[in-house]
């Protein structure tokens, strides 16, 4: 195919992603009600636990229906994650050899479970980390939220960790691919610990150091399990290789 010809491919591969989702992002709108207060109900165990309120508020006439136009898009996004990730490797497909494909394959078969997996463990966290972080709220007192400012922050942080579940099977793609060899991931660990806290600041846009470094924690260790496991791969393939020159010799 021509330069042209990918386009148009791309295209009409965006189109039907776009179309699908907005179908989908519909149907969230009528669960954007039960999405909202299941995010939201960690506040009101805050004052059932403590001597502190901890509210949300709408600062603007179109922010209730801005919340709830976001809530659906995200829904949208989720349920139709399958379709799209389909689109992604169905695109690409054509330019892969054979072993490449097999690796993308089973980079997707994998990333999307380990992905949902992760936002699944995030939306068990957050509702303790709301608690703990409304709590050094002194006693009598109320903690005012916005809105857009409270979806924002349980969004990011749930999908921060889906994210960094997914980043362990990203590095291993890489070595099996031979783009990156055990040495260099385990080489790099401190440029990673750096990208990875940088990562997990911009995922909190509350700035506080307690909810970055309980993001953080959980992905250096990810990177290291990753990198043992380049390590295994790259001395089975060493004896491999080994045993190839010894059969031609």
């Amino acid at each position: 195919m021509s330069l042209g010809e990918h386009l148009v491919e791309f295209r009409r591969r965006l189109f039907l992603t776009a179309a699908v989702v907005a179908v989908a992002a519909v149907g969230g709108f009528f669960l954007a009600d039960q999405v909202w207060a299941a995010l939201s109900a960690p506040l009101d165990s805050v004052a059932a636990t403590s001597h502190r309120l901890a509210q949300i508020n709408y600062t603007s006439i179109s922010e209730a229906f801005d919340t709830k136009l976001a809530i659906s898009m995200t829904v949208g996004v989720v349920l139709t994650s399958p379709f799209w990730l389909w689109q992604v490797w169905a695109f690409v497909t054509p330019a892969l050899v054979r072993r490449e494909k097999a690796y993308i394959l089973g980079f997707l078969g994998s990333a999307v479970p380990l992905f949902l997996a992760g936002c699944l463990a995030g939306w068990w966290v957050f509702p303790h980390v709301v608690e703990l972080m409304t709590g050094f709220a002194p006693d009598g007192t109320t903690t005012l939220l916005t809105a857009r400012y409270y979806l924002d922050f349980s969004i990011k942080f749930i999908l921060a960790i889906g994210i960094g579940f997914v980043l362990p099977v990203f590095i291993v793609l890489l070595n099996f691919t031979r783009v990156l060899s055990a040495r260099a991931i385990i080489k790099g660990w401190r440029w990673a610990i750096v990208l990875i806290t940088t990562f997990t600041a911009l995922a909190t846009p509350a700035a506080d150091v307690l909810s970055m470094f309980l993001l953080a924690i959980p992905m250096i260790a990810l990177y290291f399990i990753a990198a043992f496991i380049a390590v295994l791969h790259d001395r089975r393939l060493a004896r491999r290789e080994a045993k190839a020159l010894e059969a031609l010799s």
